[in-house]
């Protein structure tokens, strides 16, 4: 007996631990969502969530129609399957009324390293820079027009189009 007569304060403590994950799992009952964990670690409910969301992309044909110099300098540039919302954001605002929505001019000095900057997961072939060494900070736009980015491909200046 003399081995659990000093042990008392560790049955306390292990009495407030229980006590404490009691309290714990009451809690998480409430703050956890229902639909969590039914599809893994996610929380199921999310997918209808993000699908009753109204779509804002106006697509590629809606540009085309009042851009075709644009789309046409794209089309023969190394750009020509990337959508312009792709770049600009999404434009359906701007497709419905072009005057009080103006489409955003992205700084190319940190969107096109989003693609462009070297990574050894892309492809070799694919056009890849250390942007730090490439530009130093310098605007894309500044040497490439970014519908059509190879130089000597048109306009340098291509970013305000």
């Amino acid at each position: 007996m003399s081995v659990l007569k000093d042990a008392g304060h560790l049955f306390r403590f292990v009495g407030i631990f229980v006590v404490l994950f009691l309290i714990f799992l009451v809690v998480r009952g409430f703050v956890v969502p229902k639909t969590f964990g039914e599809y893994g670690h996610y929380r199921a409910a999310a997918i209808g969530e993000i699908a009753a969301n109204p779509l804002h992309f106006a697509g590629h044909q809606a540009c085309a129609e009042c851009h075709a110099d644009i789309v046409a300098t794209k089309a023969a540039g190394a750009h020509a399957h990337v959508n312009c919302e792709a770049c600009h954001g999404p434009l359906e605002g701007h497709v419905e009324n072009p005057a009080a929505v103006v489409p955003v001019l992205p700084n190319t000095a940190t969107l096109c390293v989003r693609c462009h900057e070297a990574s050894a997961a892309r492809p070799k072939g694919f056009p890849q820079v250390v942007a730090a060494e490439h530009a130093n900070g310098v605007a894309c736009e500044t040497c490439h027009n970014p519908h059509s980015p190879a130089i000597g491909s048109g306009s340098n200046a291509g970013g305000a189009q």
